[in-house]
């Protein structure tokens, strides 16, 4: 089996394929060949027991999805986009990467023909959904974002659900619940800070907190993460049907919720390391996120997430602190 991974140097993408060359294999089928991309040189695992090629380029530059799967990969990963804040703040970028590349690479599937039908896992985002919210959405809520990049995430799914229906490709496309904690460096993403004032403190840095205590959101693990791409590689498209694609599980919980959990698992000097930093633009970009899910399709599918924040905190701390706060 070939695999081409598109956005390897995420901390998704990293994380994705640590777990494949641990694994070695993906739903019962060996991995012979492993294809790494992004803007910037994913690493490389070492120690492989199969190829691995690295690579760096725009992903949306003309000819280069026809180059990226011209060794016909079985599974594709499509990880690569800009993130929330940064597809707001420059339309042009958000469309070109978000949208054009993902036209391209799904034509490019098509111009391979002879019978070539790839899995394409896509990962959308719960920004595809816009207020006004009922109290939990639904599998039949509509898809009405009110943000730049929600809407190219739903423009993605429809040309999913429409490539794979003509039979282009078999693809799944899953909307991740806002990632946390994340680990390194933050990233343009608007919520960004759900992470930051979890991880800062926890390795004894302070961080800043640029909305309410009181705003509501809907989370998962990067384990979790991990878990819904190889889960939506090898499920059996026939169980999924027409509509393909999912919210994936996760937890609703408050920032005031969070940081509850930061308390139980650190104490107060690791919550005093929180800063009130108020920032409107933030403030106005959350505020038409959706809080709460009812992911009935995806639970029946097999998919799973973390059921309290405090095992989300538990699992970065585990993963990435080594059992250890600061």
């Amino acid at each position: 089996m070939k695999i081409l991974v598109l956005g390897a140097a995420g901390m998704v993408g990293r994380k994705l394929v640590e777990r494949l060359a641990r694994d070695h294999h993906l739903g019962g089928r060996v991995i012979t060949a492993m294809r790494l991309h992004d803007v910037v040189m994913p690493p490389a695992p070492a120690g492989m027991p199969f190829t691995v090629t690295c690579e760096e380029s725009d992903f949306a530059r003309i000819g280069e999805a026809e180059r990226l799967i011209s060794d016909r990969p079985d599974v594709i990963f499509h990880l690569a986009a800009i993130v929330s804040g940064e597809a707001e703040a420059d339309f042009d970028k958000g469309y070109r990467i978000n949208l054009d590349g993902t036209r391209m690479l799904f034509d490019a599937i098509r111009q391979v023909g002879d019978g070539y039908c790839p899995r394409v896992v896509f990962t959308s985002s719960i920004a595809a959904f816009g207020a006004p919210f009922p109290e939990a959405i639904g599998d039949e809520f509509l898809n009405a974002p009110l943000t730049s990049y929600g809407t190219q995430k739903v423009i993605g799914e429809l040309l999913l659900a429409d490539y794979t229906r003509r039979g282009i490709f078999d693809g799944i496309g899953i909307r991740l619940p806002t990632i946390c904690v994340r680990p390194g460096a933050p990233n343009k993403a608007a919520s960004g800070f759900f992470s930051n004032i979890c991880r800062e403190p926890l390795a004894g840095k302070e961080a800043a907190l640029p909305v309410s205590e009181d705003v509501r959101h809907w989370h998962a693990s990067p384990r979790s993460a991990v878990q819904f791409l190889v889960h939506a590689a090898t499920i059996d498209g026939a169980m999924v049907g027409h509509r393909r694609n999912l919210t994936m599980p996760g937890l609703s919980c408050t920032v005031g919720e969070q940081i509850a959990a930061l308390r139980r698992m650190g104490g107060e000097k690791v919550v005093a390391r929180i800063r009130r930093e108020p920032d409107a633009f933030i403030q106005r970009v959350v505020a038409g996120w959706p809080r709460n899910f009812d992911p009935q399709r995806a639970l029946s599918l097999g998919f799973r997430a973390e059921a309290t924040f405090d095992e989300i905190l538990r699992v970065h701390i585990e993963d990435e602190l080594g059992g250890v706060i600061s």
